[in-house]
């Protein structure tokens, strides 16, 4: 762990807020607007689903929040899903100017964003990069003898905003307990070419067989109202604010609904 900066003399620090360093050491760019970053270094003691506050060389005086897609590893390996925010200070230089070698800080785990392992059945809904916390839970559970039965809604405007379909399909075939459901706007996707979808593209992922059409709201929606389950939601706010709402209308109690960062 990095010491904090401190006065002469025994004073206290400046800044008694523990850091760690880790090192950049995969920046794969799957759309032109996503990029997932692993980095290896210090352990980090965050929980499966809590964000870390992250500092970077392209812009260090800059704090920004991201959520690990991995649980805490005493190796030091962290993950992040990053996407492009419009007009967002940082996430377009991290998806375009990630490089190997670059040294992030890490601080500030926060949040209750969380699964109880020995709790109810489990209702993850996630739009785009939202799955990243889910992502980390679930691989957090499969450390467990019996996990609860998981079902993870996964949405996108379109088929290859899906970035993730290969790692999910894979998880869902390997872990009994795990229902991976994808859910589109669209089923075809846009005529513009995305090139780096396309240099990233395998042959596991979901059919078209498999995507159901709509919006994560009324797919999710149109499955009633879960009043015996733990329900995780996070995506944009727009995505999360309507799902929320949708799960309230069918009958959700507000009690079982958890939100990223709230």
């Amino acid at each position: 762990m990095t010491d904090p900066s401190t006065r002469g003399n025994g004073a206290a620090p400046f800044d008694a807020t523990p850091e760690w360093t880790a090192t950049v050491v995969g920046h794969h760019r799957l759309r032109h607007d996503v990029a997932v970053i692993r980095l290896i270094g210090e352990f980090v003691p965050f929980a499966a689903g809590q964000s870390v506050e992250v500092r970077v060389p392209q812009q260090p005086e800059v704090r920004r929040r991201l959520t690990p897609a991995l649980p805490p590893s005493l190796d030091g390996k962290l993950e992040f899903h990053v996407r492009t925010v419009p007009g967002g200070w940082l996430s377009g230089q991290l998806v375009v100017d990630t490089e190997a070698g670059d040294e992030w800080r890490i601080s500030a785990p926060a949040g209750s964003f969380r699964v109880d392992p020995d709790g109810d059945d489990v209702v993850m809904i996630a739009g785009g990069t939202g799955l990243a916390p889910m992502r980390a839970m679930i691989l957090e559970l499969a450390r467990r003898t019996e996990p609860p039965r998981t079902y993870l809604f996964v949405g996108g405007r379109y088929p290859r905003d899906l970035y993730a379909a290969d790692m999910l399909s894979i998880l869902a075939d390997e872990l009994p307990w795990l229902t991976v459901v994808p859910v589109v706007d669209n089923t075809e996707d846009p005529s513009w070419i995305d090139e780096w979808h396309r240099r990233s593209q395998v042959d596991i992922g979901f059919s078209q067989d498999e995507l159901l059409q709509g919006s994560l709201a009324d797919v999710v929606g149109s499955h009633g109202a879960f009043t015996s389950h733990q329900v995780l939601v996070c995506g944009s706010p727009g995505m999360t604010r309507s799902t929320v709402d949708r799960l309230l209308e069918t009958g959700t109690p507000a009690e079982r609904i958890q939100v990223e960062g709230l």
